[in-house]
């Protein structure tokens, strides 16, 4: 059995200088920043120019959608950031395997995403040292913004590479 061959089609960044890895140098801070939000720019390419059902498209055995990825990355956020770095209310979990509710449309759950960082990035700011504890100790440990960061540029990387091979099984679609 032949698997059909899909012609591959990139998607280019409408950002300016977007589409590149940072190159920024000016301290450990901005560094960290500037990867984190690399790594969370590929992942809203990645649902740019879908539709609904596309982005809702459970194309893996564990029911992992575009859309889950990017409701369980704002969580992810909000749990990281805003409880842990900044000591504020801890955030519902999505239910397993991000799932996303039908009465919460795609829209919603990218602003909802994109809100995320954007409180995220003031937590962040707020701290201002890497050095700086987290404000609420994981499992009994203090730990670092510094290794917060370092923590969800991975997870945040890891989820760009998912979304990024659910996007060209929707529709061929590859590149940053």
């Amino acid at each position: 059995m032949s698997i059909p061959h899909t012609p591959v089609r990139r998607t280019p960044c409408r950002r300016p200088g977007a589409n590149r890895r940072p190159r920024i140098d000016t301290g450990e801070l901005d560094v960290a920043r500037a990867f984190l939000g690399y790594q969370r720019h590929c992942v809203l390419k990645k649902a740019e120019g879908l539709t609904e059902e596309q982005l809702r498209r459970r194309l893996v055995g564990r029911g992992t959608s575009i859309l889950g990825l990017v409701r369980h990355l704002a969580e992810t956020e909000r749990g990281w950031f805003r409880h842990h770095l900044a000591g504020g209310e801890r955030p519902g979990e999505a239910e397993p395997g991000a799932t996303v509710p039908l009465d919460r449309s795609a829209a919603e759950v990218l602003d909802d995403h994109r809100a995320a960082i954007e409180e995220s990035d003031r937590a962040i700011e707020a701290a201002g040292d890497p050095e700086a504890f987290l404000a609420i100790p994981v499992d009994g440990h203090r730990m670092s913004l510094r290794r917060l960061l370092a923590h969800m540029t991975a997870e945040t990387a890891r989820h760009a590479g998912n979304t990024g091979v659910l996007r060209e099984r929707i529709d061929g679609a590859t590149g940053r």
